[in-house]
């Protein structure tokens, strides 16, 4: 299998060198629990030529999560990755992210349950494990004592956190530094579409302490396609509760898809591509993004995005276009 390569940059202060995107596996979670049935059943199969397509355009860093079908996802990856493998595919090089949910469960579950997430990604290294949210039964500097007790031991090489505030990271962060360990990464929900972290703080504080924003829900499920502004009979499932995708919605996000569109038209590349490419560019090596891939075609356009680069200019103009749309606070 030939890779194409892309530049690498740095995960915060780790010396992981990663692609600018990695691959979301929330849809891999096979149907199971609350989170997986937001999903088709996806086959191992596909799951597998998804997983193939994204290492082969470049990327070299998976992210996934205990929540994600109750461990399925994890167990459908190792599944994926054994199979390349067995193909003759050098996976070495490919890092794993997942995460542990913290509800209802206190700081000692992240070191009781690690061997947990270990099996279900086959004995796999994590690479970078993250607590999924900030809400637990326990204090945020008990569960940075839980994750240096785990890097210590070489359960795991690196630590992040997600959907943390700005006040919350930092706390993590100082904790974590009390070990003299670096937290690496806080996992949040930003698009060119959804800007809030760049005014509640979380953006400058990543800045300031050398920390990865991993950027989710890159393409607002699929809004930034332009697809569901051009036949809103596409909008189904939950879609259709959502306020982006109200009609009222689509004609406030509609000039941010246009400006997509027309530099897409220019690189011959599509709307979500010119998304992602601003996103991983904008703010230098600071933010990086996981968008998923239900299909092969997902993975192809996904990759697409890490092989060219926006003109500076170009970034600063879909800038301007997007805070005329976007969402600064919850409030808007």
């Amino acid at each position: 299998m030939t890779v194409r390569k892309v530049e690498l940059r740095p995960l915060g202060s780790s010396s992981l060198q990663i692609s600018p995107l990695g691959l979301g596996c929330w849809q891999f979670s096979k149907g199971r629990g609350v989170v997986g049935r937001y999903w088709p059943v996806l086959s191992d199969e596909d799951i597998t030529a998804i997983v193939k397509t994204s290492i082969e355009g470049g990327i070299n860093w998976l992210d996934t999560a205990e929540v994600y079908g109750k461990g399925e996802s994890e167990r459908a990856l190792d599944r994926a990755l054994k199979t390349l493998e067995a193909e003759g595919v050098n996976t070495e090089q490919v890092y794993i992210a997942t995460k542990w949910w913290p509800a209802l469960r206190s700081a000692s579950s992240l070191v009781d349950t690690i061997d947990e997430r270990i099996a279900a990604l086959g004995g796999r290294t994590i690479d970078l494990y993250q607590i999924h949210q900030p809400f637990s039964l326990s204090a945020i500097h008990q569960e940075m004592k839980a994750m240096a007790q785990l890097i210590r031991a070489g359960k795991i090489r690196y630590a992040g956190v997600s959907n943390y505030s700005e006040e919350q990271m930092r706390k993590a962060h100082a904790a974590l530094k009390d070990y003299g360990i670096e937290l690496v990464s806080n996992q949040v929900k930003y698009s060119i579409y959804d800007r809030r972290i760049e005014q509640n703080g979380v953006l400058d504080a990543a800045k300031e302490l050398g920390m990865t924003i991993i950027a989710f829900s890159p393409l607002e499920q699929g809004l930034l396609t332009g697809k569901f502004h051009a036949d809103r009979s596409l909008i189904q499932g939950v879609r259709r509760f959502q306020p982006g995708f109200s009609r009222r919605g689509l004609e406030k996000s509609k000039p941010l898809i246009d400006a997509l569109q027309r530099l897409a038209q220019k690189y011959e590349r599509t709307a979500s591509q010119i998304a992602l490419n601003w996103l991983i560019h904008f703010h230098g090596d600071t933010v990086v993004a996981i968008p998923g891939a239900s299909k092969v075609k997902h993975a192809v356009e996904n990759v697409g995005a890490m092989h060219f680069k926006l003109l500076d200019n170009e970034l600063r103009e879909l800038d301007d276009t997007s805070k005329k749309v976007v969402k600064f606070s919850i409030q808007s």
